[in-house]
């Protein structure tokens, strides 16, 4: 089994049914400006999620929140609607460049970790797809 296949068993029919939402942070509006890079990178990881096998209608993204810092929910009002989301079991993956754009603040981390685990929404990064669910992969989150 290639990591492709490792990273795709992770991902059921019932995760699939459900919405990806993609995560786009930058902490201030001098690193959207300057760091144009990032910012193409993470609206790439579209191409990701399909690659995972979500349907283009079923990707969406959230970009609201670039030019803020991630040290609190307070006025990121994109993290707010993802939390929203996943609460009333809408997503079957959250997909962001690094789990660290999620969230800096650890109560806020962990409300998202909570819903997850609770709602069955996996959670991915560039490079791997990881399950709230699995004792393993929340100790790696």
């Amino acid at each position: 089994m290639n990591s492709t296949d490792f990273l795709r068993s992770k991902i059921s029919n019932e995760h699939r049914a459900k919405a990806a939402y993609i995560y786009l942070r930058q902490s201030t509006p001098g690193q959207v400006m300057h760091n144009t890079e990032s910012t193409a990178r993470q609206y790439a990881l579209t191409d990701r999620a399909v690659a995972l096998g979500w349907p283009e209608d079923r990707i969406h993204i959230i970009d609201e929140d670039l030019g803020r810092s991630g040290a609190t929910s307070e006025n990121r009002f994109g993290f707010q609607h993802l939390i929203a989301e996943v609460g009333m079991a809408r997503v079957g993956l959250v997909l962001s460049l690094e789990a660290s754009r999620l969230s800096r603040n650890s109560s806020d981390w962990c409300r998202l970790l909570e819903l997850c685990s609770i709602f069955g929404t996996l959670i991915a990064d560039s490079e791997i797809v990881y399950d709230p669910r699995s004792y393993h992969d929340r100790l790696l989150l």
